[in-house]
């Protein structure tokens, strides 16, 4: 009798363990994982925009301050970056008329994009091609840019830029709504 008690002791000890183990082994993932909470896009989408596996980091508004979602990619020594500012403003016709201004006459209307949504060039000062979209959704001012390192990056054409900005401010508008 003794040793069936024993026994039913260690197989319940065991299951215990296992348990446990399982647990752990599922924390596992979450736990290795840096934290991207964006909410109006995941790595996945921006690693497509990006031409490849995308990293982001999130920052909440503060007073003065957007919220601020950022996602880098490197590849063979070039990084690309897409950020994505939002911020609730009280006037947000006269604010966007005032971002405009960064576009001057490159800027071209992004159509079914919330309220008032524009597209430019938006190229890095070292060369690189970059793309930026404004728009406001409500009481919320949205800016967007996709920028690369490499002067003529051919995952970043001007044709491929244009598209994915587009794609990229789709997404974040709806999601604003």
């Amino acid at each position: 009798m003794a040793t069936v008690s024993k026994n039913m002791k260690l197989r319940a000890l065991s299951e215990k363990r296992f348990v446990l183990l399982a647990l752990g082994l599922l924390m596992l993932p979450s736990a290795a994982k840096a934290a991207n909470d964006c909410p109006w896009l995941n790595e996945a989408t921006a690693g497509g925009l990006l031409g490849a596996d995308a990293v982001g980091t999130f920052t909440k508004a503060t007073p003065g301050q957007p919220a601020v979602c950022m996602f880098t990619s490197e590849e063979q020594g070039v990084r690309r970056t897409l950020r994505i500012t939002v911020e609730v403003v009280p006037d947000t016709h006269q604010r966007l008329a005032h971002e405009e201004q960064v576009c001057g006459s490159d800027a071209a209307p992004l159509k079914a994009i919330g309220n008032e949504a524009i597209g430019c060039a938006a190229d890095d000062r070292k060369g690189g091609p970059g793309e930026r979209a404004l728009g406001r959704v409500r009481d919320q001012l949205f800016t967007i840019s996709i920028l690369s390192t490499l002067k003529n990056d051919p995952s970043l054409t001007r044709d491929a830029l244009t598209a994915k900005i587009y794609t990229a401010a789709e997404q974040v508008a709806g999601n604003l709504f």
